[in-house]
């Protein structure tokens, strides 16, 4: 009996993977390239889904998986929301060069202003999920690392427009703009105006105020209280239950 000829048509089997583990691949980034690569799709559905683990689930499909283990981001939604903040602080020379790129805003405190009016409006497209954001970040867990890229970008701010103090304003300068950051960034969240108008005057107000206290007080704790509760109160006028 003759044997049927076997088919000239090859069926290629492939495992079907159905998550990915960080030990899967070497680290590239804090999470892995695989990881990163997540999160990168995942920050495409955030004005959709927010800082959430449906956007984490999304971000993994896009990449090519069909889940992810919690392992690979055991602190979820805020593994997304830290790497956002992170990807938005190693922006800002590019925003740096498109402002400057004519001379304009020589002064330092121009420069200042500029780049953390550029570091807000970066926020346009989720700042309706903020509100979430800032509860995740404020959780006592989270609280330090976030406080931490605050001031990594207060810093950041500063280098960049080319600040050269070198005496005790160096520290009370940050500081105050970490807390003018944090408030504005706040009185955002609640901002109905066109392009955020409202917001910008709100950061110009306050960096004006720190700007002209600077010279009458001296020490760390109290300009930057000054700057924390001038921009509370105005808070508090807008109805935020601060």
């Amino acid at each position: 009996m003759a044997r049927p000829l076997a088919s000239s048509r090859r069926v290629l089997s492939l495992p079907r993977r159905l998550f990915y583990s960080y030990h899967d691949t070497a680290q590239g980034g804090s999470f892995g390239s695989v990881g990163q690569a997540i999160l990168a799709a995942a920050h495409c559905h955030v004005p959709e889904h927010g800082f959430s683990q449906t956007s984490l689930s999304l971000g993994a499909r896009d990449a090519g998986f069909l889940d992810i283990s919690p392992s690979v981001f055991p602190d979820g939604p805020f593994c997304l929301i830290h790497d956002y903040v992170m990807s938005q602080r190693r922006a800002l020379p590019r925003h740096h060069d498109e402002l400057f790129s004519h001379g304009k805003g020589a002064n330092v405190a121009d420069r200042v202003a500029a780049l953390t009016w550029a570091r807000l409006v970066a926020n346009k497209k989720i700042i309706h999920h903020w509100q979430q954001a800032l509860a995740i970040m404020a959780q006592p867990c989270y609280i330090l690392t976030s406080l931490k890229e605050l001031a990594l970008l207060s810093d950041h701010i500063y280098n960049l427009a080319h600040d050269g103090c070198v005496d005790s304003s160096w520290y009370s300068k940050r500081a105050s703009l970490s807390a003018i950051y944090s408030t504005a960034e706040l009185f955002m969240t609640n901002d109905a105006s066109p392009s955020f108008l409202d917001t910008q005057a709100f950061l110009n107000t306050r960096l004006a105020e720190a700007q002209s206290v600077s010279t009458v007080v001296g020490s760390l704790g109290q300009w930057t209280g000054f700057t924390i509760k001038a921009g509370v109160n105005v808070l508090r006028s807008k109805g935020l239950p601060i």
